[in-house]
């Protein structure tokens, strides 16, 4: 907030200087409606200070949104939640029926920094329908327990404020078309002029006079599907500024909390649901719904064509003498070709299709294209330390859907002295064990009358099994008599004695 003096002159510049909205905003180095709120100011008198705010409504739910808040720090700084968010997930999974207002005020006052989101005025090209926009983004999203990343491709059209997205693993050429192959069978079109950044995946070099040299994968695809390719001039990226702020929107509004997907699949579900219910708002200029909007600019697309285009680009590769060759950063073998034998290699976005080099192009086999899953790591023991101050946060904690499933049913035990007890002792064995051991002897305890007790000395046999050696051997004995007992009495009778 501006001080007092520096609000004053703003209204002396319009005032007395003739200075218009934007000449102050652009002297002053603050936003267009900052400036018009002081220039046009009439009542100044000074307001009365407010009593400290209480939150009678709120407060139930306060651990609740100081544990998402605290467990978004271990998330890229882009993916965490807008007090947007936390009020619709309140709503819609603890039925709060409070205001959205108390939700913001708290928000902030609990990051003590929280900006909302404005808009923000950019001079900017007026787009007709049937143009898109297409970025990438990063988001992180859960699979077998772990946070994994992957790069989204999102294409937003700023007529209708329409968007689409389409997970990959990387930003490299075939995947690049591949998500805007998908997306164009899904929108049912093409757009008519499609605006791009200089990824490299489309542009290999920029020369001095601005003249570009594309992939050749690129240029076939965009004559192929017809579109006209735009790109914007290097370093900016506001020139696309629609799709930029549609990749901030979509990770804050459709992977947040992070979704569990198991297979890059399911996350392709995910997007593709989200997107289509994202058209059900109004448009944040034009107030009519963007499903509507979309609809009259959908027939302003290109018709597919008949034949899909096909991905790939083609590699030659020569085997070792031990029938192997290399690709990226992968060793593959092939046994059922000559050493020191040339092949052809079909890259595909997923997957690598090995033909022969003889002029025939005989299909060997289908290989998985590697990619090097790059995680987040969970720091269970910071994790734990949290639940410790705050036993019920592990009931609605979105980190606990990462934790194994006994684990999880573990700890969120109903009895809150349990729940604590629990939890102290999950804290203390990640001490010297992973969570994934815990949760392993967890399951095998399953059925066990009392797991509290046991489930420490379980995890020490783990770590450390019974030696149990092989019975001794011993040659000296005749096998005739192994396992004879003797008949003690006739020592007894030699000795003379008595056994009555």
């Amino acid at each position: 907030m501006l001080k007092v003096p520096q609000q004053q002159y703003i209204k002396f510049l319009y005032e007395n200087e003739d200075y218009s909205i934007s000449e102050i905003a652009r002297v002053m180095g603050v936003s267009w409606r900052t400036a018009k709120k002081y220039a046009t100011k009439d009542d100044w008198n000074e307001p009365l200070h407010r009593r400290k705010r209480r939150y009678p409504v709120l407060g139930p739910y306060l651990d609740i949104i100081d544990t998402w808040l605290a467990e978004e720090q271990s998330l890229p700084r882009k993916q965490r939640y807008t007090a947007k968010r936390i009020f619709d997930r309140l709503c819609d999974e603890y039925e709060f029926d409070g205001g959205r207002r108390t939700v913001e005020e708290y928000v902030a006052k609990r990051r003590k920094q929280l900006k909302l989101e404005r808009a923000e005025s950019y001079e900017h090209l007026e787009h007709p329908g049937g143009e898109a926009q297409v970025d990438f983004g990063t988001a992180y999203v859960g699979q077998s327990g772990k946070l994994v990343e992957r790069k989204v491709l999102t294409m937003s059209f700023p007529f209708s404020n329409a968007a689409f997205a389409f997970p990959v693993r990387k930003e490299n050429t075939e995947c690049f078309l591949e998500a805007m192959k998908r997306i164009f069978e899904r929108m049912g079109g093409v757009p008519r002029r499609i605006w791009f950044d200089n990824l490299s995946a489309a542009v290999i070099s920029i020369n001095r006079d601005g003249k570009r040299t594309f992939t050749d994968q690129f240029l076939r695809f965009a004559a192929h599907y017809r579109f006209e390719p735009e790109f914007c001039n290097p370093y900016s990226g506001h020139e696309k500024g629609h799709v930029e702020n549609k990749v901030g929107y979509g990770r804050r509004n459709w992977l947040v909390p992070p979704p569990i997907c198991e297979t890059d699949a399911d996350l392709e579900d995910h997007l593709a649901q989200a997107a289509e219910a994202d058209m059900g708002r109004p448009h944040y200029a034009k107030k009519e719904q963007i499903a509507n909007l979309w609809k009259a600019e959908r027939s302003k697309l290109l018709a597919l064509p008949t034949v899909p285009f096909d991905v790939y680009r083609l590699e030659l590769a020569r085997l070792n003498k031990y029938r192997e060759f290399r690709f990226e950063t992968t060793t593959y073998p092939l046994p059922q070709c000559r050493a020191l034998e040339t092949i052809l290699l079909k890259v595909k976005w997923d997957e690598i299709e090995v033909l022969s080099n003889d002029g025939e192009y005989r299909h060997l086999t289908t290989l998985p294209r590697p990619y090097a899953e790059r995680e987040i790591p969970i720091e269970w023991t910071a994790v734990f330390d949290g639940y410790r101050r705050k036993p019920r946060a592990v009931m609605y904690s979105d980190l606990a859907k990462f934790l194994p499933a006994s684990v999880r049913s573990f700890v969120q035990a109903e009895d809150i002295e349990l729940r604590k007890s629990r939890i102290v002792l999950i804290r203390r064995l990640l001490d010297s064990h992973q969570m994934s051991d815990i949760g392993a002897t967890l399951d095998a305890l399953a059925g066990h009358s009392d797991p509290d007790r046991v489930l420490e000395h379980a995890l020490y046999a783990l770590k450390h099994p019974e030696f149990r050696p092989e019975p001794f051997v011993e040659p000296h004995t005749p096998v005739e008599i192994h396992g004879h007992t003797p008949d003690l009495g006739q020592y007894d009778a030699v000795l003379g004695v008595s056994r009555a």
